[in-house]
Order: structure tokens, then sequence, then C-alpha cells
């Protein structure tokens, strides 16, 4: 195709002595940008380029207006062109991934060109789901199995959505989902694009030589910079693909969520629906009696999930394991059944035969899984597996990994240097928290020290041996700080005075003491809600008492409501967890943000409560390793929306006692950056009455 990403030309570099250090093309990145130089963001560029060089892992925390992005684009630029080599940069959300791709690398690469001799090169590389497949697109991509359950009006809508997908795919030139404004349903996207085990490979798909996939990691290769995601990264991590080029260098930026994205890849699901569309595929290739007895197993596994209760499982019945173990038995005499690859095929027969086998292996290696996870003692456990029935949705059986961080060691640590970021990484005022989720052992500060303090060891003796386990990475921390002044741009009040939030929706004086927040901040006002119908509720009762535009999460889409409340000064805006992470609003829009409760996680969320028992187990304190620290996160992120430039000021209004009356709230404060603190409800409203007075008299 002519349109085609064309590979970057061979490097050229000049020789390790000609090339700038990093403070010196920070500089003159920052000067070239209309920036300012920034104290914190100097320290962890050079700290940065000091990991790489030691091969030595890094974890730093950058408060918001740090400028962490160039901080480590720079030394990662800078060692690729060094080593011609390529480095690899992971996010976790499609905000940053984009705002990379689309203007802090292109803006840098240009800055830094005059210094380098040559222009840096970078590229976008995602998962194979996230491109449409032209073989897809041209073969019979109705998924009778997925779309019989819809009736007929979503089943137009989705027919129209295929047609402008069809249309699309004469224009775009990347194929990217990404790239299609408005998007379309994750169902229509599923119609025109495959996963990584459903690909029959460019070398035998009749659109092998126009596969976007296929053009996006040849883009990749060779370049300085790879920007892709912590989902993709886990899976180039635990499937042994190696989709991501040859590299020695990650820079993990939103470092917080890697242990989250790693779990959710590293989940398995077994639904009446997976099982029945894998025989409906099989069908199509082997004998039906043979994939008629799968379709029977998961009549047979619908049975037992009406039976059984939803939650943590943590002794499988008879009857239950009996259904799931003839998911596994059916789906394995399948895959017996259609055999090796019969060699040459049509397109089409050979498309058909891989989207089932890849049904099939779903199906019968998450049976297995679930299964063997019962296998060991309660307390030797490494999986564990739940039931979800939501309403509307048909019953879910997952299996996920109590921990992730022996992959993380084993994968991700083993052979590269990885540098580790986020605004939010210290939890309790320690590292060690997240440390340990990522499967890191001590950080080497902490070991110097201690090593400092004992008698010399013996000749001969191995100084480090009994002090790191075999196989733990090296690696060191470092807080930058923020440019912020926390103390005094911000007040973190806590309501002392409320009742210790129920279960049973927000009580009456809760929601007398939002509006009385929000009539002091004349609007302006961000509530973050620990569930959406605690947001739903405050949002139908505030309404016919406030003269305030009050927008909720669900109302449109999240960018919409997010833009409008930026847009009008005396809106507010109510959500739940995407809003705790997703919302960036400098400015006058945003004095207050209110959150209702400590975001604990649900007493009865399976995968949090069986890690919480696993720690506890074995001699830790569960709640504070998984509850609290989960609750700490959240927090932290959620009362960051407060201050995004060195010009706000306001106030984080925290509903909940807890934070300052229980035994863990010392915990949870610690967390936070060094607010202003205050429980007297006069002071927190003064407070957001002048900054509205000045709001107002500004505008």
């Amino acid at each position: 195709m002519d349109d085609a990403p064309t590979v970057p030309a061979g490097r050229y570099c000049r020789s390790v002595a000609d090339l700038p250090d990093v403070p010196t093309l920070l500089d003159a990145a920052v000067t070239a940008l209309g920036g300012t130089r920034r104290e914190g963001q100097s320290t962890m560029a050079t700290a940065v380029a000091d990991a790489v060089e030691r091969r030595e892992h890094l974890v730093v925390q950058a408060g918001t207006g740090t400028g962490k992005s160039l901080a480590y684009l720079v030394p990662a630029l800078r060692h690729a062109m060094e080593k011609e080599t390529t480095v690899v940069v992971s996010t976790a959300t499609i905000a940053l991934q984009n705002q990379l791709i689309d203007r802090d690398l292109p803006r840098l690469a240009k800055a830094l060109t005059p210094m380098l001799r040559r222009e840096p090169t970078f590229a976008v590389l995602k998962g194979r789901r996230n491109y449409l497949c032209r073989n897809r697109l041209n073969t019979e991509a109705d998924d009778s199995d997925e779309t019989e359950l819809f009736d007929p009006r979503q089943l137009s809508s989705l027919g129209k959505q295929v047609a402008r997908l069809h249309e699309w795919a004469d224009e775009t030139i990347t194929g990217d989902r990404d790239e299609l404004a408005p998007g379309v349903t994750d169902l229509a996207w599923r119609q025109v694009s495959v996963a990584a085990n459903e690909c029959m490979g460019a070398r035998i798909c009749p659109f092998g030589q126009e596969c976007f996939a296929e053009f996006a990691r040849e883009a990749a290769k060779g370049v300085d910079v790879v920007v892709t995601n912590h989902a993709m990264l886990s899976i180039d991590m635990t499937q042994g693909n190696h989709i991501l080029p040859e590299h020695d260098t990650i820079m993990i930026d939103e470092a917080h969520e890697l242990v989250d994205r790693a779990t959710s890849v590293a989940t398995g699901a077994l639904t009446e629906r997976a099982v029945t569309a894998a025989a409906k595929r099989a069908s199509r290739l082997i004998e039906p009696m043979v994939s008629e007895r799968l379709s029977e197993a998961a009549d047979g596994l619908a049975l037992m999930f009406a039976d059984a209760p939803e939650g943590r499982i943590d002794h499988i019945d008879d009857a239950l394991a009996g259904a799931v173990a003839a998911v596994r038995d059916t789906a394995s005499a399948c895959l017996t059944a259609i055999g090796p690859s019969p060699g040459e095929q049509e397109a089409e027969a050979a498309s058909e035969r891989r989207l089932a086998l890849a049904a099939l292996t779903e199906v019968h290696d998450t049976a297995v899984r679930v299964l063997e996870s019962f296998e060991p003692a309660l307390r030797d456990r490494t999986d564990v597996v739940w039931l979800t029935k939501a309403p509307g949705r048909r019953p879910t059986l997952s299996v996920a990994p109590l921990a992730v961080g022996g992959l993380l060691r084993e994968k991700l640590f083993g052979d590269r240097t990885v540098v580790l970021t986020s605004a939010t990484l210290t939890l309790g005022g320690s590292f060690g928290s997240l440390a340990r989720q990522w499967g890191l052992g001590r950080e080497v500060a902490q070991e110097e020290a201690e090593r400092a303090e004992r008698p010399p060891a013996a000749e001969g003796d191995d100084e480090d041996g009994p002090h790191r386990a075999a196989g733990e990475p090296r690696w060191r921390a470092l807080d930058v700080g923020s440019p912020f002044d926390h103390a005094r741009s911000g007040i973190l009040y806590v309501a002392t005075h409320l009742p210790t939030p129920g279960r049973d929706g927000l009580a009456p004086a809760y929601l007398d003491e939002i509006a009385e927040l929000i009539e002091a901040a004349d609007g302006r006002a961000l509530g973050l809600f620990s569930s959406m119908r605690a947001a739903q509720q405050a949002t139908e009762e505030l309404r016919e008492r406030l003269d305030h535009p009050l927008l909720c999460q669900g109302e449109d889409s999240t960018g919409q409501l997010v833009r409008r409340f930026a847009e009008e000064e005396r809106a507010c805006l109510f959500g739940t967890l995407s809003l705790w992470q997703g919302v960036d609003v400098p400015g006058p829009s945003l004095s207050l943000v209110i959150v209702d409760r400590i975001p604990f996680p649900r007493p009865d969320d399976p995968l949090a409560s069986a890690r919480q028992r696993a720690v506890a187990a074995h001699g830790g304190n569960g709640f504070l390793s998984v509850a609290a620290t989960h609750a700490a996160l959240l927090l932290a992120q959620g009362t960051g929306r407060l201050l995004r430039s060195t010009d706000d000021r306001g106030v984080i209004a925290v509903l909940d006692p807890r934070l300052a009356t229980a035994r863990y709230g010392g915990f949870l404060r610690a967390s936070l950056p060094p607010y202003w603190g205050t429980t007297d409800p006069e002071v927190a409203r003064s407070a957001l009455r002048r900054l509205s007075g000045r709001a107002a008299s500004a505008a």
C-alpha cells in the first residue's frame, strides 16, 4: 500500500563523546518548548540517566506539574541513540499514550534534532485487537453466536456501525480504532477485528501485505522510542510472542496502575455464551456429534451457574466442578477432532479454523485453570475463583492470580532496566507497598543503611548473600516532590462531625454537608463517590436544592461531561471511579473536591478479600496490605484532581470521619500531599467563599 507507514531509515548517530549530556538536552528541550527549568524535573532526568547507565531499576514519585514526561523521555532518547537500541515507554491510559505520541515526542524530537544531527524516531504499538483486520472485514464477520441475543433494534444499529466501518476502511491509513470518531460499540468492532490468537498470520492471510497491525509492528522496528500500554506490555511478558521490538530499557509511566492491568490480562473468564460460541465455530469443521457434546456442556454450565451463589469460591462443589470438567473434556475432544493443520487452505477456511481453535483453546484452558486452582490447600493457592451474576448479563466464572509480583519479577525486571514513575507511589509515606506488589525486594538504599550498621564481614563472606533473596532485583527510589506548595494552596477538611458512612446510600447529613460546601464554593465542585448509586442519589436530590448545573457521570460520555464542567465555571460534576483518576481541570472551574467516603474495596470483592486473607495467613496485616493500600492509592489519586497548576487553590472535603478518627487514618493521610488540615466546617466554607469571590471579581 502506498499509504503504509514506512520503516525508519538506517540509524546514524554521532559518537558517544559527541552526544550532549542529559542536563544539556533537557535544558534545550525546556527552552524550545517555552517552559521553565524545574528542580524536580532536572533531578528526575539525571536519576533516570544514572539508573540506565548503572543498569539498575528506579522508582520515581514525581508530583503533578513536575514535567515527568520530559524527565524520562530525554534520557530515553539519548540512551536509544547512544546504544542504537529501542526504549519502550508504557502508559496506563489512552489519553497519556496519545499525548506522548501526538504532542510530547514530536515537539521533543524537533527541539533536539539540531543537537543530535538526526531526528529522533518513535512509534506507537497496541494490541492486534485495536487494529481493523482486512481479512475479517472481507469475510463473513457476523458472529451469530453473539448477535442472536440482541433485539432487532440493536441489530439494526450494529449493521449501521459495521457499514460505517467498511467505509472507514477505505479512508484510514492506520486502521487504529482510537482514530475513529465518533467511535463504535465493542460488539461492532469485534466484527472487523481479531485478537492475536485468532489471526492466521500475515504469511498465509490474503491481506497480509495490507495488514494494519503488521504495518504498526514494522513501523516500531528500529525506532528510538516505542510507546505502548500496560496491557500490551503484560501480554508481551506473559505470552512470549515478543510483540515489542528488542529493548533493554522500559519507562513505565502511571506505574501505580501496573498491577491492576497485569492482573486483568492474567484473568480468565468462563461463560455459557463463550462455550456455546466455541461449539458453533467447531461445528463448521468437525462431526456434529462432537461439537454437540460441547453445546450440551455449555447448557450444563449454565444450569450450575443458576444454582450456585455469587461471590468467591473457596471450595468448589461436585456439581459445579463436574460442569467445568465437562467443558474441559468436550473442548479438548473438539480440538483433537480438528487436528493438526492440513497445510494449504483457502483463506476463508484458514480463518475459520483459526477462529475455532482460538475459541476452543480459551474455554479449555480456562476450565483447566479453574479446576487446578482448587488442588492446593487453601493457604497455598495462587489463584482465586469467583462467580459474578450482574443484572442483565450472563453469569461469569472468573479465575485470577492472587499476586502478579512473581510474574513481574521474572518477566519484567529480569533482563532489562525499568524506570517506574507516577505522581502517586508512596503509600503511608513509603514506596514499600507498591514495590512488594511489583515483586521488588528491599531498596538498595535500605540494604546499604543496614549494612553500615553491622560489623564488617569476615573475609570470604558473601556480604550480599544473607540480605537479598536470589533473583530479587536491585532498585532505588526517589521522590522529586512537586512544584505545588500544598500547605498554602490546598486545605484538607475532614468532616469529623458527620456519622460514619453506612451502606444504605447517603445520609441526610451528608447531603446537607455537600450542599453547604457547594453553595460556599459557588459550584466549581468535583464530587468523587464510592459508588454510582451514591453519585446518582446526590445528583437527583441536590438538583432540587441548588441553583447550579449538576452533571452526573453516565448522562453523557465522560469526555463531554468533563469538557462541559471545565467550560461552565459554576457547574459541578459527580461520578465514580474513572473520575478519581481521569479529570484534569486547572483554573477556577474546580476549587472543591468532595470525597463521600474512604474508597476501600467492597468487603465482598472476591479478589481483594482473597488477597487480604492470603496476607493474613502468612502472618501479615491483610487489611493494611490490601484494603488500606487500595484506599490510599485511590484517595491520593482522587484528591490530586484539585491542584493541576501552580495557580490553583481549593479545598478537599472528605466526608468520612474515619480519615481523622480511625487507627489507619494516619496511614491514609501519610499517603497524601501535605495539605493544611482542618476539621472545622466553617474554616472550609470561609476559604471557599473567599475563592469564589476572587473568581467572580476576576471574571
